[in-house]
């Protein structure tokens, strides 16, 4: 399982990944720390996209309102993204399966609580490394300034550069022993990777405040999917009835009115 090859794979994605961690507040925010893109370029660098792909799009959904705004530290959503891409492609040379992505997906649960400490930690190192500029003689402030500038940033890399080594050795190990649990938690993870994109939804809608979404919008996008699933017709014809469907609901409202 963890010959030559995956354990230089292993060191790269966790050099590349501490690298775009980076962006996330330390430098840049290019924005290539957001899961949407972290997943597929881990993905293509380890030559199974179509993993890194789902796990992105998937991850970016279920954490796309957690910022780190002031004193608020969110999970590292890029580590538990890039972990979970790794995981699943090394974990399956042969190019990773539904179940296997969805069960990637799941485990980067478990490690939100580390992700948090550890971001925690270094956010209270790198406030020292500011109140020793402050108290540096005037003559050396600049100089000082500079080393906790590349300290702060090397901190941060090797926060993400650790973990990564952590995590996905683990995570590669899990994945080799999830190949034998039974067909049924195989099709429950399969399900579960279908699932998800519903729930980012549900938490990004519940964020926002279901206020400020068009309900008719609503009444016509859940019609089309219940016409498409029932009876299958042409999409003019789906078209049609979610209209309906809205003129309707926008007819009801007034009546309670």
């Amino acid at each position: 399982m963890f010959d030559p090859h995956t354990v230089l794979a292993v060191l790269g994605i966790a050099i590349a990944g501490g690298i775009i961690g980076l962006d996330r507040t330390a430098a840049g925010q290019f924005m290539i720390s957001q899961p949407i893109v972290a997943g597929p370029l881990t993905g293509w660098l380890l030559g199974d996209p179509t993993a890194g792909i789902v796990i992105g799009a998937s991850m970016e959904l279920v954490w796309l309102l957690d910022m780190p705004i002031g004193t608020f530290v969110p999970a590292d959503a890029t580590i538990g993204t890039i972990s979970a891409a790794a995981a699943a492609a090394l974990g399956s040379p042969a190019g990773a399966s539904l179940p296997v992505i969805g069960f990637s997906m799941l485990m980067t649960t478990a490690i939100v609580p580390v992700t948090m400490q550890a971001d925690g930690l270094i956010r209270t190192w790198n406030s020292r490394l500011a109140d020793m500029v402050l108290s540096a003689p005037g003559e050396d402030r600049g100089r000082a300034l500079t080393r906790a500038q590349l300290t702060g940033l090397a901190l941060f890399f090797l926060k993400s550069f650790v973990l990564y080594c952590l995590f996905i050795p683990l995570g590669i190990a899990a994945v080799g022993l999830f190949g034998h649990l039974p067909g049924a938690f195989h099709r429950a993870l399969a399900l579960f990777v279908k699932l998800l994109p519903l729930v980012g939804v549900a938490l990004v809608a519940r964020k926002l405040s279901m206020r400020t979404i068009d309900q008719y919008v609503l009444i016509g996008f859940v019609s089309a999917a219940i016409f498409g699933q029932a009876i299958h017709a042409p999409a003019p014809v789906i078209l049609m009835f979610s209209a309906i469907a809205g003129w309707l609901g926008a007819r009801y409202n007034e009546r309670r009115a």
